[in-house]
C-alpha cells in the first residue's frame, strides 16, 4: 500500500506543473469540446508510458540525445502552427458548441496526440522518472506504484477537463475568452522561444 501511495503521490506531483497539454485540456473543456475523448486520450497515454517506464525502464537509461532534437523540432513547429491558429480564433467571437466544433473530431484527436506525444518533458516524466523512482521494486511493488501513478493520471486529467467545462458558462461574458485566448498565445510561444534556446544549448 505504501508503493500505491507513493505511486500516486509521485504520479500525481508531476503532472500538477501547467503545460501545453494541459492548457489544451483545460482550453478543450472550457468550450466543452470533446472533452471526455480529450481526457481518455490524456490519462491512457499517461498510463501507457507510466507502464513502459516501470517495467521496462532498464532498457534505457535517458532520452537519446537525436531522438529528443528531433522531438523538440517537431514539437516546435506543432506549437507554430497551433499558435497561428489561436490568433486567428482569437479575432472570432467565442462560440460554445458550434457546428464547426462537432465536426473536428479527428483535428481533436490529432491536436491531443500532439501535445502529448511531441512533448519530451511528457517522457522525462513518465517513463525516466517513474522508471527510475521504481526500478528497484520488487514486482507486487512496481505493480502498486504503477496503479498508484495511474490513478493519478486518471484523477488529474478528467478533473481538469470536467472542472474547466463547469466555467464554459461564465466565459460566454464580456472578452473572458480573448484574454483566454491572449494567455494561451503568449504562453505557447513562451514554450516555443524556451524550447529552441535548450535545443541550442545542447547542440553547441
Amino acid at each position: 500500500m505504501d508503493n500505491f501511495i507513493l505511486g500516486l503521490l509521485t504520479g500525481g506531483s508531476l503532472i500538477l506543473a501547467i503545460g501545453p497539454q494541459n492548457l489544451f485540456v483545460i482550453e478543450q473543456g472550457l468550450k466543452k469540446n470533446f472533452v471526455f475523448t480529450v481526457t481518455t486520450i490524456c490519462a491512457a497515454s499517461d498510463i501507457l508510458l507510466i507502464l513502459l517506464g516501470i517495467f521496462i525502464y532498464n532498457i534505457f537509461e535517458d532520452i537519446p540525445l537525436k531522438i529528443e532534437i528531433i522531438l523538440n523540432i517537431l514539437l516546435i513547429l506543432f506549437l507554430i502552427r497551433y499558435i497561428k491558429s489561436k490568433i486567428v480564433e482569437s479575432k472570432l467571437k467565442f462560440k460554445l458548441n458550434t457546428n464547426q466544433q462537432k465536426k473536428n473530431y479527428k483535428k481533436i484527436i490529432f491536436k491531443t496526440l500532439g501535445f502529448t506525444y511531441l512533448n519530451p518533458h511528457v517522457y522525462s516524466d513518465t517513463v525516466f522518472i517513474l522508471g527510475n523512482l521504481s526500478k528497484n521494486f520488487t514486482l507486487n511493488n512496481k505493480i502498486l506504484f504503477a496503479i498508484g501513478a495511474s490513478l493519478a493520471s486518471i484523477i488529474f486529467f478528467y478533473s481538469l477537463g470536467y472542472l474547466s467545462s463547469v466555467f464554459a458558462n461564465f466565459i460566454k461574458k464580456g472578452n473572458v475568452w480573448k484574454y483566454i485566448n491572449q494567455f494561451i498565445i503568449i504562453f505557447m510561444s513562451a514554450i516555443v522561444v524556451f524550447i529552441i534556446y535548450d535545443t541550442f544549448l545542447r547542440l553547441f
